[in-house]
């Protein structure tokens, strides 16, 4: 089948996610243009959507995540090696962990935009130390609110590792980036949708899911056993399938079915990753 989910469906939304019941040996690729048409371009940044919350800096990593798209598609009905049926999944760029270092993963600091957020400001301070939380508690990784650059934070300021700012479109609740992003890229965008009724999902839920990008975690469902929602092999393994996971969408065959939370797995393949 065609995935729907390529780069238009948001994170968490049913309507435009996968379809379910097809297998990945059934998918058919979709070709370049089809690919690149199905890529939300923010307006502001410039950057690709794919995969409902990931992003791509230029049209030439979009035509990268293309390739790896389209090559592990066709290969998914090959036979795998046993060591390659075990996530939570790490992103990998180059054949290396997309991971940050342990003295950097100590002080991922980061700022949240007063003036975009406006009154949801303070809820949003909440939101992220709950998300953060989640992730520390368990693996040795430190998010820092510098809350001293909150009055000028933007993808520009580079006195934080990430930003965190506001908003407006229909495309996600909320999309994030992986370690090895360009710091004019490193940015937390959170729609004003998600300050709506989201439910089951709460923002802290989200941001969960989001953060788990910034520390290097791929979608859940790009594996095999998920059987839909595919977008590429370029991942290594962790801990064992989880349909159950922070990082599967609970469209593409999750298991999830309440607020967005680290499972024990999840827990798991974090400490591996950051012991």
């Amino acid at each position: 089948m065609q995935i729907r989910n390529v780069a238009v469906a948001m994170a968490f939304t049913a309507v435009l996610g996968c379809g379910s019941g097809a297998q990945p040996e059934a998918q058919q690729p979709l070709g370049w243009e089809a690919f690149r048409a199905a890529a939300y371009q923010e307006p502001d940044t410039g950057v690709f959507i794919t995969n409902g919350d990931e992003l791509a800096e230029t049209e030439g990593d979009l035509f990268a995540a293309y390739l790896r798209y389209a090559s592990g598609l066709a290969a998914v009905g090959e036979p795998v090696a046993a060591d390659d049926l075990n996530p939570l999944i790490v992103n990998r760029v180059g054949g290396v962990d997309d991971k940050w270092s342990a003295t950097a993963a100590a002080n991922i600091t980061y700022c949240i935009s007063q003036s975009s957020f406006g009154s949801r400001y303070a809820a949003v301070v909440t939101a992220m130390n709950a998300a953060a939380g989640a992730w520390e508690a368990t693996a040795n990784v430190n998010f820092v609110h510098a809350s001293a650059q909150d009055g000028n934070c933007t993808s520009r300021n580079n006195n934080v590792v990430f930003d965190v700012r506001q908003v407006s479109t229909t495309q996600y609740l909320a999309r994030a980036f992986f370690p090895s992003t360009t710091r004019r890229s490193r940015e937390l965008l959170i729609a004003s949708s998600s300050f709506g009724n989201i439910s089951p999902w709460t923002l802290a839920g989200v941001l969960r899911h989001e953060l788990g990008h910034t520390i290097g975690f791929r979608h859940e469902h790009t594996r095999p056993e998920s059987g839909t929602c595919f977008e590429d092999n370029n991942w290594r393994a962790l801990t064992t399938y989880d349909s159950a996971s922070v990082m599967h969408y609970p469209q593409c065959n999750g298991t999830q079915t309440g607020d967005l939370v680290l499972t024990a797995k999840d827990q798991s393949g974090a400490r591996a990753l950051y012991p």
